[in-house]
């Protein structure tokens, strides 16, 4: 057993938890970021549409397209050796089940100041006219995973910011003005003293709070499945969204040089509540025991009704993760961060980021909450 001494420890070394983990050496001399998979960003990180967002995709919450627009070109310039901007995108408006019009959508656009018009008639031709009211070019890029890590991982480094690999936090607790951690690291136990725990581990957050005794944070879960597609000319040069309701994306997945298949259908196959009262299902057992039959050929057929030409598509293969969401999305389909101190252990502080690119609004949270509990070297 070792025991280390940290001012701060992050849990999850995703995307967030990397940002997380380099924005507190800004405040502290030892920060370590904890991660249970191989490397960084193998996870959620990964298993996501990979888009960088403007705000089309949420007409229905205007702060979250707002957030969108404002981080967007900030994005771009922090990590554009990672951002793929080589394609075509567009976003269609459905004819039926749509909740928003194609009158609607352009005037959001217009009124958040997002890149909008009409697209070429050669897209137009593409799409299904019986399900399709109208098409918009927008200007919407995707992001490289493998290269956002190795950017993050350089980061990190030349922060001095250490992370361990294959490394799970079991128990949190306090120990006086301290945290007292213990850590699976590769079939051992150690043991970590720390003045904050930053808990970034996404599906995984209520699993740390569970096994140390403290409040769950009510969170929506659900067994989500993206499928990769090699499609064929045209499509291969583009990312087509169909809004705004029960249909689909395909975008470029740029680190497989292939698409994803993203379903608002037939993506969840099946979801669960985390509740105050206790209400809990191990995220991190369920996902390991659990991989339920693809919904590829359901996703495809309803894919080929406003898509003819994804017939054409090669399946590859379906990637799995837990998508994590606070309840409050299900209703304006917000993607707001949850910046939560623990009650009772308000150095235990839980981050739940609802987008990749929103990940800049995380400074100003970690800033104020610093500055007002007066942390510094």
């Amino acid at each position: 057993m070792r025991f280390q001494t940290y001012d701060a420890v992050v849990i999850g070394g995703g995307f967030y938890g990397s940002v997380v983990g380099r924005e507190l050496r800004r405040y502290f001399d030892r920060v370590l970021i904890l991660e249970q998979e191989k490397d960084l960003m193998q996870r959620a990180s990964y298993v996501n549409q990979a888009r960088v967002h403007q705000g089309y995709h949420y007409p229905r919450s205007i702060l979250t397209s707002l957030r969108s627009r404002l981080n967007f070109t900030r994005f771009v310039d922090e990590y554009g050796g990672a951002v793929v901007s080589e394609f075509e995108k567009y976003y269609a408006i459905a004819r039926t089940f749509s909740k928003v019009n194609a009158r609607q959508f352009k005037q959001f656009c217009d009124r958040i100041g997002a890149p909008v018009g009409p697209a070429p008639s050669r897209v137009k031709a593409l799409l299904n006219p019986f399900h399709i009211e109208e098409t918009f070019t927008v200007l919407e890029y995707a992001f490289n995973s493998a290269k956002l890590k190795d950017l993050i991982k350089a980061q990190l480094v030349a922060n001095d910011v250490e992370f361990q690999l294959r490394s799970s936090l079991e128990t949190a607790r306090p120990a006086g003005r301290s945290l007292r951690l213990t850590v699976e690291h590769e079939g051992a136990t150690d043991t970590i003293e720390a003045r904050y725990v930053f808990n970034c581990s996404y599906s995984h957050i209520n699993g740390v709070l569970w096994r140390s005794g403290l409040p769950l944070i009510p969170m929506k879960h659900e067994f989500a499945e993206m499928a990769l597609i090699d499609v064929k000319e045209p499509l291969k040069g583009m990312g087509i969204t169909i809004m705004d309701g029960p249909f689909f994306a395909t975008m470029p997945f740029p680190d497989r040089n292939l698409h994803s298949l993203h379903h608002v259908r037939y993506t969840p196959h099946h979801s669960w509540l985390d509740t105050r009262d206790g209400g809990y299902l191990d995220a991190r057992k369920h996902f390991a025991s659990h991989r339920p039959a693809s919904h590829y050929e359901h996703m495809i057929k309803d894919g080929i009704r406003y898509i003819p030409s994804l017939a054409d598509a090669r399946y590859v293969e379906s990637l799995w993760e837990i998508k994590t969401v606070l309840p409050r999305s299900e209703v304006d389909d917000s993607r707001p961060i949850l910046f939560r101190p623990v009650d009772d252990v308000p150095n235990i502080i839980c981050i739940l980021g609802g987008k990749i690119d929103n990940v800049f609004d995380i400074q100003s949270y970690i800033g104020e909450f610093l500055g007002a509990e007066g942390a510094a070297r």
